[in-house]
């Protein structure tokens, strides 16, 4: 692992909390599954971003008057490693990832304590982990009491608890070459277990048997996890946005949508196509997914710096809702089908969110009550969508109609890359794959 990104991100901390600030933030912990298992152990996005450290059970302190970064974490244990695996140890973890000091977990109280004494701003993530919430606020309490000051529990005044995560995110939002770089393998797994998915998928199989297909090529790829629950969802559970039973039959004449994405180095790919079951779209079915696909284009065409992402939702949904009107599954105009919100029958989710350490990334898109302007670095999904559940009043051949494309687009110094767009998404290209 190059530790250099982690150092760097320390020291923007530092800059930002001043020679009067100090910051805390903990692992995760461990999630219990059943009994005595656990689910897999996934790091704290927001530490993982400063540390690279992959252990639970540790915190980081990042002193603004020393500009030390300081580690607790667990200690070398001979007999847990026998049973649960190699762990760092304080000496280890301060050489291999750069940390100014490194001690035993069970000291980050004492050192905590000490640490606070003449600073102005404690910066925290408050309420992530109540449970060490109340252990921080204790030494800061400690402190209070013995310079003769008083502080209540629930009072968070700025100058004296600040929210660490109004920091973190802003610097995650514009992504560094090293997380893009992992954004751009994640991916390309997922655009190859998309890939694997459209070539396998027959009437008859189950929704499962496609899903076991997709996290088949994850791993092959050298991704073990998926970075959300797969959506794989034939027929009328596409017209349900979260549908991750994945359990029915796929029949002859449905469409299949699937949202996935893999996730490497802990950062997401978020993935979605949607493509017929038998390999050839029918009539209705290509009308709808035509609209669909000309609003996903028209708005990744759109992406660039200083672009307003308000205008380019705006954009995707004019075609949207020109096309329902087409179809006549609306009635009116466009600016008279928009203000009334009467689309949201048929489309009723957003354009696209952030994604990075995690698949719905940190990150304002709106700023000061006007829509935030894109930047270099920035990566967002794309993902508009037509969900036509049946109804008396719908043509039976619209029903259970659900379709939705979703690409993950960076925006660069020039303009845009979608670097998902090795899966395939017109007509002619996703017929072409399935007959192969």
């Amino acid at each position: 692992m190059n530790i250099t990104p982690f150092i760097e991100r320390r020291r923007r901390v530092l800059a930002q909390i001043g020679s009067n600030g100090l910051a805390v933030l903990f692992a995760a912990p461990e999630q219990r599954r059943s009994n005595d298992t656990e689910f897999p152990f996934r790091q704290d996005s927001y530490f993982h971003y400063l540390t690279g450290f992959g252990e639970p059970q540790a915190a980081l302190l990042l002193d603004g008057a020393s500009g030390k970064s300081i580690l607790f974490c667990r200690d070398k244990d001979e007999l847990g490693e026998i049973w649960n695996g190699f762990r760092y140890g304080p000496q280890a973890a301060a050489e291999a990832f750069a940390f100014d000091e490194a001690y035993s977990f069970g000291e980050w109280e004492q050192h905590l304590g000490k640490a606070i004494l003449n600073k102005k701003s404690l910066y925290a993530l408050w309420g992530v982990y109540p449970e060490y919430d109340s252990k921080v606020m204790a030494q800061w309490h400690k402190v209070q009491q013995s310079a003769g000051r008083r502080v209540q529990t629930n009072t968070y005044a700025p100058e004296c608890l600040a929210d660490l995560a109004a920091v973190l995110d802003s610097m995650r939002l514009v992504k560094d070459e090293a997380e893009i770089a992992l954004l751009k393998k994640a991916g390309e797994i997922s655009a190859m277990a998309h890939i694997r998915a459209m070539k396998q998928t027959r009437p008859g199989m189950s929704e499962l048997q496609i899903e076991a297909e997709i996290l088949h090529e994850f791993m092959r790829q050298g991704a073990r996890f998926p970075s959300y629950n797969s959506i794989v969802a034939g027929g009328k559970n596409a017209c349900c946005l979260h549908y991750v039973e994945n359990k029915d039959v796929l029949r002859d004449g449905d469409l299949l949508l699937i949202d996935a994405g893999a996730e490497y180095g802990l950062y997401a790919g978020d993935i979605t196509r949607t493509f017929p079951v038998n390999g050839r779209f029918g009539a209705v079915q290509k009308d709808v997914y035509e609209i669909v696909l000309a609003a996903n284009e028209a708005a990744i065409a759109a992406v660039k710096p200083q672009a307003d992402w308000g205008e380019i939702h705006m954009l995707a949904l004019k075609i949207l809702v020109q096309g329902l009107l087409d179809l006549k599954l609306l009635k009116g105009s466009v600016d008279g089908n928009i203000e009334s919100q009467a689309y949201q029958r048929f489309y009723m989710h957003g354009l696209g969110h952030w994604v990075g350490l995690d698949v719905h990334d940190v990150g304002k898109r709106w700023q000061d009550g006007k829509p935030l302007l894109l930047q270099p670095g920035m990566t967002t999904t794309i993902e508009p969508g037509l969900y036509i559940a049946a109804a008396d009043d719908i043509p039976e051949a619209f029903h259970n109609i659900g379709i939705r494309i979703e690409d993950n687009v960076l925006v660069t110094e020039e303009g845009s890359e979608n670097y998902t767009s090795l899966v395939p998404k017109s007509v002619a290209e996703i017929e072409a794959l399935m007959r192969a």
